[in-house]
């Protein structure tokens, strides 16, 4: 099998008398005698210590790495060979999978959920986290009730709110209107996270590898069915679990749950995705996802691409309706076959930049129910994730991401890193915001596996008033070269298109028509400081390539630009396929002002009246199909075509009239955090918030979050610490107890339109990671100090 090998890792190779095993990118197993190897990029070693082999089995502690985050194992594991004794059934038996309970025969009353209930995770099968039902009053506390251990997100439907004690296995209903204990029902295992309710039944999964089904109103069993293939146990986290486990909540949609058992597609055959159905717990589909490619039987990891590989992980389920989502996968609700498996490339940027089109919903790539604020770790709002230390934090450039994030039909509102935090991780500030559902438009990077040295751009999408096509083309510019080289302009690719280029200094016009590349320099370097450049491919073919207001050279090109150009127009970079032969990270860095590409053949003498009066040439913008003056400083287009394009990573800084945008070279503040590690979406509003969010909900037109409050500035500490003030010691410390829970709690209510805070409460504990919900007007809290609480209307 032919795969991606990454640099050696940060650990030493390890050996047995059978087999090397070396540190690469995975776990990979040499048989040094049959001369075989044995590849395992699903898992692998922490960090300096690696792996052990010893007692025959694989030992895999914790690591904080980012590749193949959807597929890749986390936390403590131990990993034995096929078992010699036991053998997976091929087909398994039906009998005794499905037990009928107490009351499978008798009625249930079929209430239906109402539109200011909570009846699942996150409110919704789309796991929104919101309810179209605002909040009745104030927050004032309407009651507590203290369960102990620590306990799950919350369902509440009608009168009762349904809550489970995790590691006790007990699902526990609460009266929503007192708090007092109407009943509660121990299952095999584990119950992480809250039943789903539909038409008077709970449904949910369970540690033990069974769905359970009971009557909402007494708590009643009324089936369970073993999801599980057969009845195998293992240790996990000091309980005994199925070795195909099932989270709690199950995704139901009329009358349908589906769900996941298993931990990893490369694990004891792989997961199996079910259907049932809820009234009877008739199995109505299981398909197996395991280490076979589902097109063509081939093992899976022959899809890998660098540090990107397929979904290979369970999570809650979710749905838009029209198609179900593990993770970032899609499948197809009748038939349980995966769609559209990934990874789409192997180039970090373009695997996190696929997010428009249809399919976009919230994802959470290391799953919803993780708590660690693994700083690597944040939910997206799109369809794809990226892998890999220059892959992690793409997918949050190109939609709407964030440590947490709640949605409606045209926002979403989110907890995450401010933008220049997005790519280092030295230091972090994070901020709420709302910003709008669509994908926004932004340069789509190449697909190939090529990386680029900036992540700082200006792109434009292809347009028809845009193309170049069987048309003279004039560029002009300001120019403030900070290095020698780099493409200052590129619209096409390898078969028809332009660019303005510099190479040491010295501009080059570079055009291509059908393949055939033709190039004109100049032949001395530009002077320090504003330079002004126009290139100018004539109805003829000629091409003339002017420095502030000279002709410095003159060609002939093959033809003009034959066809549409596929890939967009992009400014400092070409983000795409090249229109000339130079490599993809040819990058400009330094000022950019006064750009113009019009459609005609601009003369000498015009050229040289727009070099000595830079103010009087934007008269000409309204003969131009792109004209940008970056006094904003946005990407908007200022001739009549109104090419707006997308504009991310810049600075700005003062142009040669008015502003100019600045492609910075290794601008970095203290702590290795870069400036220029923007995002492409435009956010209505943001705000620095004193929490970090572990909980968030969405209740009408008011954004309600929770969590320990943020006392530190971590620029400023960062500072401090390598500045050797042992002061700081002590901020340190307060952030960590804070961050345990030892200052308590805050809750924030949030204006959604314009980001103002209405209320703050102080909570006595910390939320339970995404513990609340909003039903009948009010605020339930599931706390770590085992509490649920209501807050709002008695």
């Amino acid at each position: 099998m032919k795969t991606y090998w990454f640099h050696h890792r940060c650990y030493i190779a390890k050996a047995t008398e059978r087999f090397l095993i070396p540190s690469r990118t995975g776990i990979e197993f040499v048989d040094f005698d049959k001369e075989d190897w044995d590849i395992n990029h699903w898992v692998r070693g922490g960090c300096l210590y690696g792996i052990m082999p010893a007692n025959g089995l694989t030992y895999a502690p914790p690591h904080n790495c980012a590749c193949y985050p959807e597929a890749k194992l986390y936390g403590f594991n131990a990993l034995a060979p096929a078992s010699k004794t036991f053998k997976l059934p091929a087909k398994i038996p039906e009998e005794g999978r499905l037990t009928e309970g107490p009351v499978f025969a008798e009625p249930v009353d079929e209430v239906l959920a109402g539109k200011d209930d909570w009846p699942t995770f996150r409110g919704n099968v789309q796991r929104s986290g919101a309810s179209a039902e605002g909040l009745v009053g104030n927050l004032d506390a309407s009651w507590n009730a203290y369960l102990g251990g620590r306990l799950s997100a919350l369902t509440i439907v009608k009168d009762k709110v349904y809550v489970a004690q995790i590691d006790q296995h007990t699902l526990h209903a609460l009266s929503s209107s007192t708090g007092e204990k109407q009943w509660k029902f121990t299952a095999g295992a584990r119950i992480d996270s809250p039943p789903a309710y539909w038409k008077g039944r709970l449904v949910f999964g369970s540690a033990d590898g069974y769905v359970y089904c009971l009557r909402a109103k007494d708590g009643a069993l009324i089936w369970k069915f073993r999801a599980a293939p057969v009845d195998r146990r293992l240790m996990a986290f000091e309980q005994i679990e199925s070795v195909w486990p099932v989270h709690g909540t199950v995704l139901v949609e009329d009358g349908v749950a589906s769900f996941v058992a298993g931990r990893s597609t490369f694990l004891d055959h792989g997961l199996r995705y079910l259907q049932l159905d809820v009234k009877t717990g008739r199995k109505l589909m299981e398909r197996l996802m395991d280490h076979r490619d589902p097109e063509t039987g081939d093992n899976i990891q022959n899809r890998l691409q660098t540090l990107q590989m397929q979904v290979g992980l369970p999570d809650i389920l979710s749905s838009d309706g029209e198609h179900t989502y593990l993770r970032s996968q899609k499948i197809d609700k009748k038939t349980g076959d995966r769609l559209e498996v990934g990874p789409i490339s192997g180039n970090a940027a373009a695997q996190g930049g696929a997010q428009k089109g249809k399919g976009a919903h919230l994802f959470a790539p290391m799953g919803f129910l993780d708590d660690t604020y693994f700083h690597r770790a944040y939910w997206v709002f799109g369809k794809n994730f990226a892998g890999g230390h220059n892959g992690y934090y793409q997918a949050g450039k190109y939609a709407p991401a964030g440590r947490m994030l709640v949605f409606n039909e045209d926002k979403v509102y989110g907890f995450g890193r401010d933008p220049k935090y997005l790519r280092w991780t030295t230091t972090i500030e994070h901020q709420l915001f709302g910003a709008p559902r669509e994908i926004p438009d932004a340069p789509q990077p190449a697909a190939g596996g090529r990386r680029t040295r900036s992540s700082a751009l200006v792109g434009f999408k292809p347009r028809k008033s845009l193309d170049p096509t069987g048309k003279p083309v004039t560029v002009e510019c300001w120019v403030f070269p900070d290095g020698p080289g780099g493409v200052v302009l590129a619209h096409g690719g390898p078969l028809n298109g332009y660019a303005v280029t510099l190479k040491k200094r010295v501009p080059s016009f570079q055009v291509r028509s059908e393949e055939k590349l033709t190039v004109i320099s100049g032949k001395v370097p530009l002077k320090k400081g504003w330079s002004h450049l126009a290139a100018v491919l004539g109805a003829d073919a000629s091409m003339q390539l002017f420095v502030n207001g000279v002709l410095v050279s003159e060609g002939k090109a093959s033809g003009l630009v034959a066809q549409t150009p596929v890939q967009g127009l992009d400014l400092a970079m070409d983000s795409g396929s090249s229109v000339g032969e130079y490599r993809m990270d040819h990058v400009y860095t330094g000022l950019l002002d006064e750009l113009r590409v019009s459609f005609r053949e601009l003369g000498a003498a015009e050229i040289k009246r727009n070099y000595e009066d830079p103010l009087k040439a934007r008269a000409s913008n309204g003969k131009a199909v792109l004209a940008l003056s970056f006094d904003t400083p946005t990407a908007k287009d200022e001739s009549p075509a109104k090419n707006d394009g997308a504009l991310s990573g810049v600075e700005v800084g003062k142009g040669r009239q008015g502003k100019a945008i600045w492609f910075r070279k290794g601008n970095r503040k203290p702590g290795g955090n870069q400036r220029s590690s923007g995002s492409y979406v435009q956010r209505d509003w943001d705000r620095q918030v004193p929490l970090f969010a572990q909980g968030m909900v969405l209740a009408g037109d008011t954004l309600l979050v929770a969590g320990p409050p943020d006392i530190m500035d971590e620029e400023y500490t960062f500072e401090r610490i390598m500045a050797e003030d042992k002061e700081v010691d002590r901020v340190l410390k307060s952030q960590d107890e804070a961050l345990k829970g030892a200052a308590g709690g805050k809750l924030l209510s949030v204006s959604v339109s314009s980001g103002d805070q209405n209320e703050e409460l102080k909570l006595d504990a910390l939320p339970v990671w995404d513990g609340m919900a909003v039903a009948d007007g009010s605020l339930f809290v599931a706390t770590k100090d085992g509490k649920v609480q209501r807050f709002g209307r008695k």
